[in-house]
Parts: C-alpha cells; sequence; structure tokens
C-alpha cells in the first residue's frame, strides 16, 4: 500500500468496537441501481426479483410511470417459486426482448434479489449464457443485490467487483506507465471537479471507476494506483489488488480535511511536490473552509448519534466532529472494514462510542439514554424516532446528495444543520 501524510490523529484506530448481532433494519442491495443506472449510461439493471423488489427501487428513484429508465424487474410469480416453469427459459424472452426494444444497451447487469436466491437461481449461468447469444451486442454480468445478509451501499460495491473480474478475465495490453484509478461511482459534477483538481497538480493520467459508459474499457493491473472515493468498496479494492494494483491509504474526501489529505494522498503516490498540491488546493480550500464555518454555527456543541445503515457514517462523523465541532455520542456502522478506515478511525476522538453491526432495540435504548440532538438514521427509525422528539436526517439521503470534495462540503454541512433549523423554527411558532 501507498500511505500518506494524514491529519493529525487524535484517536486509536484499534480502539475497542462493540459489536452487536441482532435486529437489522436496513435497505437491500438493489436501491444502489439507483445512482448506479444514472452513472454507466450505456447499461441496464434487470433485478430478477418479485413486486416488492420492483416497488422499491421504482420508489427509491421517484420515476414516473411513463419514464423510461435503464432498470427493470423480471418478476417471478407464483408459477417461477413453485417450479411450474422454468425461469431460465422466462429469463433469456425477457433479455431477448428488451435487447430488441432498447439499442442503447451495451452492458447487462442480471441483478440477483432476496427471492432469486432462495429459490437458486443461477444468474452466472444465466450472464454465461446470453453472452454467448448475444454476442458482438451486449456482455451480460451479474451481481446480487441480495439484502438477506447486506445493506444497501453494498450493492455498488458487488457491482463494482463484476466488472473489475470481467477485466481480469479480458486480455488486455498493461501500460507501465502509473495510472490513478479512483473508485466509486461519483455525480458527474464531482468527477469533473476532481478531474480538474488532478490536472492542475499534475497527474495526467487517471481514470473514474466506473466510467460514464461501462464498455470503457479500463484497464486494471500493475500500473494501477487505486484510489477509493467510498468507504464501503473493500471488496472491490481487494478485487483490484488481486489484478496487481497498488492501494492508496487516505481519508475520504469529505470535508475541507478529508479532501486535502485524499489528493494529498493521490499526489504523493504520484510525486508530485507537495508545495504544489498545496498551491493547486489553496483556493477551493479557503472557499470551502469559509462556507463550512458558516453553517458551523449551527451545529458547534450539538450532539448527534449515527445508526448503521449507509457505511459512510465514520467519515461523517470525523468531518462533523472535526470541522464542525459537534459532539459524537455514537457512531454505527453495519460493517467495518479497519484496513480501509483505519485513517479515518485514527482522526475520532478516544470519547466515542463505535459499534459494528445492529440490534435495533439495543440501540434505540441508547439513543435515549444519550438524548443526542441529531440521529442519523434509516427512513424505517427516523419517524417512530421523531416521535418520541428526536431530529433525525435520513442517511440515505447523504447517498444521493452529491457531498463530496471541498465544493459541496458546506452542502454536506448544511444537510445535518437543516434539521436542526426546522426543529428551532417550530418551536418558535404560536
Amino acid at each position: 500500500m501507498v500511505r500518506s501524510a494524514a491529519p493529525e490523529p487524535v484517536g486509536d484506530c484499534d480502539r475497542f468496537i462493540l459489536r452487536e448481532r441482532g435486529q437489522r433494519e436496513v435497505f437491500c442491495g438493489l436501491t444502489s441501481i439507483v445512482w448506479l443506472h444514472r452513472k454507466i449510461q450505456d447499461a441496464f439493471f434487470l433485478v430478477v426479483g418479485s413486486r416488492t423488489c420492483a416497488h422499491l427501487v421504482q420508489s427509491a428513484a421517484g420515476v414516473m410511470i411513463f419514464a423510461e429508465p435503464r432498470f427493470a424487474t423480471a418478476i417471478l410469480d407464483d408459477r417461477d417459486l413453485s417450479g411450474m416453469a422454468d425461469c431460465h427459459d422466462e429469463i433469456d424472452r425477457v433479455v431477448g426482448e428488451l435487447l430488441a426494444r432498447r439499442q442503447d444497451i451495451r452492458t447487462l447487469f442480471l441483478v440477483g434479489s432476496c427471492p432469486s436466491e432462495v429459490i437458486k437461481i443461477d444468474l452466472a449461468n444465466a450472464a454465461q449464457r446470453l453472452s454467448a447469444m448475444h454476442e458482438g451486442r451486449v456482455r451480460v454480468l451479474h451481481y446480487s443485490g441480495s439484502g438477506i445478509e447486506t445493506t444497501f451501499t453494498e450493492g455498488e460495491d458487488a457491482c463494482l467487483q463484476t466488472l473489475v473480474a470481467q477485466q481480469g478475465r479480458a486480455v488486455q495490453t498493461v501500460s507501465a506507465e502509473p495510472e490513478l484509478l479512483v473508485l466509486g461511482a461519483l455525480p458527474d459534477v464531482v468527477e469533473d471537479q476532481f478531474a480538474r483538481l488532478f490536472q492542475a497538480m499534475g497527474i495526467e493520467r487517471f481514470r473514474f471507476f466506473p466510467g460514464r459508459s461501462g464498455a470503457s474499457g479500463t484497464v486494471i493491473g500493475p500500473q494501477s494506483r487505486v484510489l477509493a472515493a467510498q468507504p464501503f468498496l473493500g471488496g472491490t479494492v481487494r478485487a483490484c489488488e488481486g489484478l496487481g494494483a497498488q492501494v492508496i491509504e487516505a481519508p475520504f474526501p469529505f470535508g475541507v480535511e478529508g479532501s486535502t489529505a485524499w489528493f494529498h494522498a493521490a499526489g504523493q503516490a504520484f510525486g508530485i511536490d507537495p508545495a504544489q498540491i498545496d498551491a493547486t488546493l489553496a483556493r477551493p480550500q479557503a472557499r470551502a473552509s469559509e462556507a463550512v464555518s458558516r453553517v458551523a454555527q449551527t451545529l458547534e456543541g450539538r450532539a448527534i448519534t449515527f445508526l448503521p445503515d449507509s457505511q459512510l457514517e465514520i467519515p461523517l462523523a470525523r468531518f462533523l466532529n472535526r470541522e464542525c465541532g459537534m459532539h459524537l455520542h455514537e457512531v454505527g456502522v453495519p460493517f467495518l472494514d479497519r484496513r480501509l478506515l483505519a485513517p479515518e478511525l485514527a482522526l475520532l476522538p478516544g470519547s466515542v462510542r463505535l459499534a459494528e453491526g445492529q440490534d435495533v432495540e439495543a440501540q434505540l435504548d441508547r439513543v435515549r439514554h444519550d438524548q443526542p440532538e441529531l440521529v442519523v438514521c434509516g427512513m424505517g427509525l427516523a419517524n417512530p424516532l421523531e416521535a418520541e422528539g428526536f431530529r433525525t436526517k435520513w442517511s440515505i439521503e447523504l447517498v444521493f446528495t452529491p457531498v463530496h470534495g471541498f465544493d459541496q462540503a458546506a452542502d454536506l454541512a448544511e444537510l445535518f444543520a437543516r434539521p436542526l433549523r426546522r426543529a428551532e423554527l417550530l418551536r418558535g411558532m404560536p
């Protein structure tokens, strides 16, 4: 691994973690299709699942019935579940009709769900068969979006691992010249901002993965220097290492401090003079610091608890504590990748309670005891907590909203300040 010069640590990355294994309340990995289908613009995501799966993705996307999205659901009905129909024949038929209608599709993902996994539909075999049937027209890949054991952001990790594996199977010419590979589906506006800063720093060879085209042909190998932009891509990082890529360790680009450390890590991996990096980042740093400081006036001194949901909890907690002055009661994550998050864990205060996994009732009891002024949680817990008088923030909103980098730092802080301001306004109403 390429290690970066990180901000001064205040905590211990080997600290005690409270591990809980009980009732869980999370979205499933199918939800990740909502941002992946917007990012990979020539791809289509076909969920093999139930009507419940279809309603979930449709509701999460907010797509009207007359829209033409790049996702759909092949519905498993009673005949499929009882074994009266051949699911593979049905999948072949649906895919054939889809490709005949949508000539723009170049990559087709078959996405597994809880129902398809329970009845053990072999989507790997289906993808291989369909790729052969439609060779030259479309490549067909598969991954699991099932929520049986995973949370919703793991859907992206599973999707990107499939794309990395596809790179590994392809016969490719690998350049000896190092290339930066930024992992994570970023909004186009953030990707463009990052690209401008990389170029200004002097990094000439860089790619974003996934790209805006699923057929872009990103080559991953010993020349790749992998820098994760999302903290939930541990599987993808390890898959890249399996192809010989080197991993750059850094805090994640949330807030001014995290973004600065992230860009410095990229520059250091390519031998860029730190003074040149500082000069490149000076103006966006100054703008972001001033904007964040204004929002931080609402957040400073307030207490917050993160319940496990998105896997963004640890870097967001670091940002709110160190740049906005918030007090951290508890930071919970669905699962903790200590290796990927080591630079972030070292920046958390030693007083914070860290929890991995979920036991809903036990965590709610701790919320009632701690009495935080803001609780970041899944949508299923927000309304009950609001009814008890707590202010909440939906964690899924932090995934759907552009929050990475300098230009979005104040917007990120504002997402947490807004519910607190709303509560103050409501209290002042007659």
